[in-house]
């Protein structure tokens, strides 16, 4: 099984690799018959013998797979097709940029955009044709995986919803309480499946049961507690000959400090200056819509609940919250202004924060900082919630990657707490370039369920019940 496991696995390697060349072949063509000669004419004769072409198609291919890896495009049945395509567009675009500036160095002057353009155009075409024939192939090689969800008393419909949404690669076949009994369960995994969920779990039998998928390579989906999360931080130290983990209170160390506000002193200033007209712009149409001020002053928390105000181009109507009550906003809000829905979809009214970056108040990557009431009401029933505050906060973060607006706050604390606690600067700019991906993905910016909306008020349902 492990065998055909691995072949299937080749299978697709290869298929990528093939979506990679065939892109770079896109650039060879180009540079051989376009940028190379332009290139040798500007330089009097520049002559490249044969490990010089190989090394600038070499370049083009690695930053290729660098950043199509790093966006995530190279999974390929494990993303929807159109995330995959995204991404390897996105990665496309950077890439072609680089390159662009690469080779305009290269001939000392600015090269024509125009073959630049038919090569991200002619790229983008193979992207989508390649991208949809590896996600026939997948599906025929990795037929949807039949799964057994075991369960405890928290309701698990949002769960199988999510699986069910992806039914070209899960199917919840059956579902079963954990009060069935762990040795019931463990016989019918072993008898009918090679998948199982563990949802909702208490720590004792979950730990049985994982045991037992693990003896027999069954494969295993959990929800994780957030001690999971904060061992999965930890540190392993060994004791002569007894291994254990070390689980700190978290601090950056002095060089991370220094080198994280580095980096944001130096993007805020080069982002202020080239973003200004755009939020000139946004400024003068807000203002004159409804005459109203442009921009929202709003108090939130960073680091150590350290209170200041957050700045933001007003989206909403001047008296939004006049009845002086604090809400998320919710899909299809009315207070939402018909220039705000713009704003929001594309970021815009975002920009202002750059100021609070600026001024040490935030931190491009970084927990979103929430205002004081709210993390009140979810302090109350989860205590936890506090543990976020350990960083300051981001314009980004990792539950903003790896989440959308409206995933429950239970399950953006468990992200903001492993990026906390798996910090390292690689993250931070990892995070920084997926960043671009999600500005182009709207469901990212979708506002809460009114379900949600109660959520603040009584945010235990998220809750994990059982952290033993």
């Amino acid at each position: 099984m492990n065998k055909q496991l691995a072949a299937k696995r080749m299978v697709m390697l290869l298929l990528n690799f093939i979506g990679l060349v065939l892109e770079t072949s896109v650039y060879a063509y180009l540079w051989f018959n376009d940028f190379y000669p332009s290139i040798n004419h500007s330089n009097r004769g520049l002559k490249f013998y044969v490990n010089g072409h190989i090394l600038i198609i070499a370049i083009f291919f690695i930053l290729l797979y660098f950043f199509t890896s790093t966006y995530g495009g190279l999974k390929v049945g494990y993303l929807k097709p159109m995330d995959v395509i995204i991404s390897q567009i996105v990665s496309a675009v950077i890439v072609c940029v680089i390159t662009y500036a690469q080779l305009s160095l290269m001939n000392n002057w600015l090269l024509p955009v125009r073959e630049f353009v038919l090569m991200l155009l002619c790229q983008i075409v193979i992207i989508i044709l390649w991208t949809l024939l590896c996600n026939v192939i997948y599906h025929r090689v990795y037929p949807p995986r039949q799964i057994l969800l075991v369960h405890g008393d928290r309701p698990f419909d949002e769960i199988v919803a999510k699986f069910n949404s992806r039914a070209d690669k899960f199917n919840i076949a059956e579902t079963i309480h954990i009060n069935t009994g762990v040795e019931a369960i463990c016989e019918k995994i072993e008898k009918e499946y090679k998948t199982v969920l563990l949802w909702d779990l208490d720590t004792y039998k979950r730990n049985r049961l994982l045991k037992f998928c693990y003896s027999r390579s069954v494969r295993v989906y959990l929800m994780p507690k957030i001690s999971d999360v904060l061992v999965k931080g930890s540190d392993p130290v060994h004791l002569f000959d007894t291994p254990l983990l070390l689980v700190g209170e978290h601090a950056l160390t002095v060089e991370q400090r220094a080198t994280k506000r580095f980096f944001d002193i130096i993007l805020s200033t080069v982002l202020i200056v080239v973003t200004s007209p755009i939020m000139l712009i946004t400024a003068i149409i807000i203002k004159l819509y409804d005459r109203g001020p442009v921009l929202y002053k709003q108090i939130r928390c960073t680091d150590g609940a350290r209170q200041f105000k957050i700045l933001k181009f007003r989206s909403m109507k001047v008296d939004a919250e006049k009845d002086g009550v604090a809400r998320l906003a919710s899909r299809n809000d009315s207070r939402i202004t018909p220039i705000g829905k713009f704003i929001r979809s594309v970021r815009i009214d975002e920009l202002p924060q750059l100021f609070n970056i600026f001024i040490g108040d935030m931190s491009f990557i970084g927990p979103r900082p929430e205002r004081p009431e709210i993390i009140e009401q979810y302090v109350a029933k989860m205590p936890e919630f506090v543990f976020r505050m350990k960083m300051k906060a981001g314009l980004a973060g990792y539950a903003q990657v790896y989440g959308k607006y409206n995933t429950t706050p239970y399950d953006k604390l468990k992200l903001d707490l492993t990026y906390i606690e798996n910090y390292s600067i690689w993250l931070d700019l990892k995070l920084m370039l997926l960043t671009l991906k999600i500005l182009i993905k709207p469901e990212s910016t979708e506002g809460v369920d009114n379900s949600q909306t109660t959520a603040m008020k009584d945010p235990s349902g998220e809750k994990e019940k059982d952290d033993q």
